[in-house]
């Protein structure tokens, strides 16, 4: 191969390790032509791209794009699955896998998966994941769930507020229409009040009965 050409290769490897958060390296050795091709087809509808590398230029485009991480599966014949952006690594790992068990030769290594190393039983439990949208659905409930229990233990309380204080203000109302008839008839019963005064006889005096005997 020429230089040139393991310049542009080396270059396009950067490129793409720059802008993939998650790829799965195997071991290919052993997979026919055909064989590589369905491999292929299976994961390009799932947003990947099955690559056969070299595994030294494969080295100079990890540590140029800061992927060093990827430097320790670098070896023996490699293949890597490039996961694009709004690829799926979970189908990506289960397509692999499948393909793994059915020839008996592809070998998972290990991967990346958003920037994390993961080993080769890494990929199979990510293969053995629940589809994308089946988690996300799930990551939801998990996320809800305890925003309404949160919900319900706020609530709850202020419900019982509410009827402790609407249940006070009828006991009030009942004890204040009790002690309301008592305050009424006090001023009369009340030993306290004032004797009414005594009016002064203004009328003019009668004749006594002494003066009429005396004109007899």
């Amino acid at each position: 191969m020429l230089k040139s050409e393991k310049e542009r290769l080396v270059a396009e490897l950067t490129e793409q390790l720059q802008k993939t958060d998650s790829l799965i390296v195997a071991d290919y050795r052993g997979l026919t032509n055909s064989e590589l091709r369905e491999l292929r087809a299976k994961l390009r509808p799932h947003g990947a791209r099955f690559t056969v590398v070299k595994n030294t230029l494969t080295r100079r485009a990890a540590e140029a794009a800061g992927a060093d991480q990827l430097l320790a599966l670098l070896e023996g014949p490699t293949a890597i699955a490039f996961v694009e952006a709004d690829g799926d690594p979970v189908a990506v790992a289960k397509a692999l896998s499948d393909t793994a068990r059915q020839t008996k030769i592809l070998t998972l290594r290990g991967g990346v998966l958003d920037g994390v190393h993961i080993s080769g039983d890494d990929v199979e439990t990510l293969a053995k994941l629940p589809p994308v949208d089946v988690l996300r659905g799930q990551l939801v409930g998990v996320i809800v769930a305890p925003l309404t229990q949160l919900i319900g233990l706020l609530t709850a309380p202020l419900r019982d507020l509410v009827g402790l204080i609407d249940a006070r203000i009828a006991q009030l109302g009942e004890s204040g229409a009790v002690t309301e008839a008592p305050a009424e008839s006090a001023p009369a019963d009340s030993a306290t009040d004032e004797a009414p005064p005594v009016e002064e006889d203004t009328s003019s005096p009668q004749p006594e009965a002494a003066d009429e005997n005396e004109e007899e």
